[in-house]
């Protein structure tokens, strides 16, 4: 099956807002949908964006593609860097500032040679 990251629109007439979901390629528009993975609203000045980064990243890896708008959103949000960041075998931002704990041979061995 065909996946794409894409807008479903809700709302009433004139005061739209999306929800940004995972469908089938083949389904229309506001069909059904596999899962809900945020919202879009343009109204508001600047317009609000909110995406679950993990199940968007979930996604992607999955082989979702995204749709233009999709993806215009996706990289406002920062996710495509970080999934191109997977991509390459690189650790995502978040996990690059993490510190591993040092390593207990290495101090012992220090302090003996202090000693």
């Amino acid at each position: 099956m065909a996946t794409r990251i894409r807008l479903k629109r809700m709302g009433r007439k004139k005061r739209p807002f999306y929800r940004i979901v995972i469908a089938d390629q083949r389904k229309p528009r506001d069909g059904r949908s596999i899962e809900e993975i945020g919202y879009y609203d343009p109204q508001p000045d600047p317009p609000l964006i909110e995406v679950d980064a993990e199940r968007a990243l979930a996604w992607l890896q999955k082989g979702a593609q995204p749709s233009d708008t999709a993806r215009s959103l996706l990289r406002a949000k920062g996710i495509l860097q970080q999934f191109d960041a997977l991509k390459k075998g690189k650790a995502p931002a978040a996990e690059e500032t993490a510190t591993e704990p040092p390593d207990q041979e290495a101090e012992a061995a220090e302090s003996d040679a202090i000693q």
